[in-house]
């Protein structure tokens, strides 16, 4: 299973970024964090718009099956939901990329029905 973090770093160890479309990371690690793949989001970060959109577009292509982070907005979410990613969120309150994908795997983290979140936050 691929899962993406959104994240204020590059390692496992990285604080989780509690925005989906403007983290300055996104991680995609499998299920036992044995594969790391780094996503620089900096082109995103200070977007005037579409930042979610554009952030959800990446993580389609690579073909990620579930998003963790802290917020996600309405036009975030309907993109991720288009290429079939579940989205849970209150990662941020995991601490590290690797303590909420732990969480994950333990049942912990709910997934949203919604967004959490208006756009632009």
């Amino acid at each position: 299973m691929k899962i993406a973090v959104t994240s204020k770093g590059t390692d496992i160890q990285s604080a989780v970024d509690p925005r989906f479309g403007r983290a300055a990371y996104i991680l995609i690690v499998d299920s036992e964090l044995e594969n790391l793949e780094v996503i620089d989001n900096q082109k995103n970060v200070d977007a005037f718009k579409g930042a979610g959109i554009q952030a959800a577009a990446t993580l389609g292509e690579k073909q990620v099956d579930v998003l963790l982070t802290g917020y996600c907005g309405p036009n975030a979410f309907r993109t991720l939901q288009a290429a079939g990613i579940k989205v849970a969120n209150d990662a941020n309150n995991c601490g590290t990329v690797e303590s909420a994908v732990k969480a994950f795997n333990e049942g912990r983290l709910a997934f949203l029905k919604d967004a959490n979140v208006d756009g632009h936050w």
